[in-house]
């Protein structure tokens, strides 16, 4: 059976960011660097991992389910964003999946993918 969620549960801290869109100087709209939209307390949820092999090589991959509390930010997360742990910033998730499981903006849930490139 599944856990109900509980801030009790949320040790993580985490970084949630973003690409700004910047001017290359010739006209051009570019993807700049990430930067950092808002932090806040998360659950992470291990999932199975695998180990696919990209570029001929053996990558291990290891899938989380991030639960956080929703508010007005959260809800603006899409795909194109990444999480950074804010104890480990070498430590870098890119986000598959939104989630609203309950339907009523309390919490969200998101799919995300660690040890992998952004």
């Amino acid at each position: 059976m599944a856990k109900k969620p509980s801030i009790g549960r949320m040790r993580e801290k985490l970084h949630f960011q973003k690409r700004e869109i910047v001017d290359d100087s010739y006209g051009n709209e570019v993807a700049g660097p990430f930067e950092t939209v808002f932090t806040t307390a998360a659950e992470l949820i291990p999932l199975r991992g695998g180990e696919p092999v990209q570029a001929a090589r053996l990558v291990g991959v290891q899938p989380y389910t991030v639960r956080i509390r929703s508010c007005v930010a959260a809800r603006e997360v899409t795909p194109s964003w990444r999480i950074v742990d804010a104890r480990n910033a070498s430590r870098v998730m890119n986000i598959r999946t939104v989630t609203n499981p309950d339907q009523k903006n309390a919490w969200l849930d998101l799919l995300v993918d660690d040890g992998v490139a952004t």
